[in-house]
């Protein structure tokens, strides 16, 4: 059964909603029968990258905050996060626009690492404080996820996966998609944040039944004879 997510990297709520799904599918008993696949999305694609502005004043800025209203929100999102099991340095984070990143984590999906690029962003904004509109950023987070160097290179000097980044969020438009983290089970049930991890296993148990239902699995009458089997017996 598939699930759908739709993020921004620079979301924190998507971190946060990413490990308590996690949580929820780690003691989901048919775990190994979901395909996960991370859809782009940008809360801000106007941002401007300007690593020398601090997070909690381009929030200010932007939301007409006072700089310590804030700094208590950043505080009250790390402490949700640290619950979470994650950790969030919020003065280490650079003010970077995602358009850059989500072309990466769609290159890394075309390798089959679109799973392990998303965690590895998230840290990487989250906790590492790195640039992620950086291409040596990127570069590098490619080389340590074992991509092709010259490849993610190439990607970023070009245009490519751009029309992919563009075609997700048109789909969340479609879909009336407004926030993120966004999950959607089986084309049929959507989840909007970071729920709790009870909303997303009830939510798993029931996509995933109506899916099988769907979905049964092949009976066969099997006519037995002599063979050889994965633990070596022949």
């Amino acid at each position: 059964m598939k699930v759908e997510i739709w993020s921004d990297v620079m979301c924190p709520f998507c971190y946060i909603g990413k490990r308590r799904f996690e949580d929820a599918l780690q003691h989901f008993e048919h775990k190994d029968e979901i395909e996960i696949e991370w859809k782009s999305f940008q809360l801000n694609p106007d941002m401007v990258t300007n690593p020398d502005i601090n997070i909690d004043q381009y929030l200010a800025d932007i939301k007409g905050f006072t700089i310590d209203h804030a700094r208590q929100l950043n505080a009250h999102v790390t402490q949700m996060a640290a619950e979470a099991g994650l950790t969030y340095n919020f003065d280490k984070a650079v003010v970077a626009n995602s358009f850059n990143a989500h072309r990466y984590s769609h290159f890394a999906k075309t390798n089959g690492l679109g799973i392990e690029a998303e965690e590895q962003l998230f840290k990487a904004y989250f906790t590492d404080g790195k640039n992620i509109d950086d291409e040596d950023t990127l570069i590098e987070l490619g080389k340590d996820l074992g991509l092709d160097t010259a490849g993610v290179n190439a990607m970023l000097e070009s245009n490519a996966c751009a029309d992919d980044v563009k075609r997700d969020i048109a789909e969340a438009q479609h879909l009336g998609i407004q926030g993120v983290p966004f999950f959607v089970l089986n084309n049929k049930y959507g989840i909007s944040g970071a729920q709790a991890v009870p909303v997303f296993t009830q939510t798993l148990e029931k996509a995933f039944a109506e899916w099988r239902h769907e979905n049964p699995k092949p009976k066969l009458e099997i006519i037995e004879g002599e063979s050889c089997g994965p633990d070596g017996d022949c």
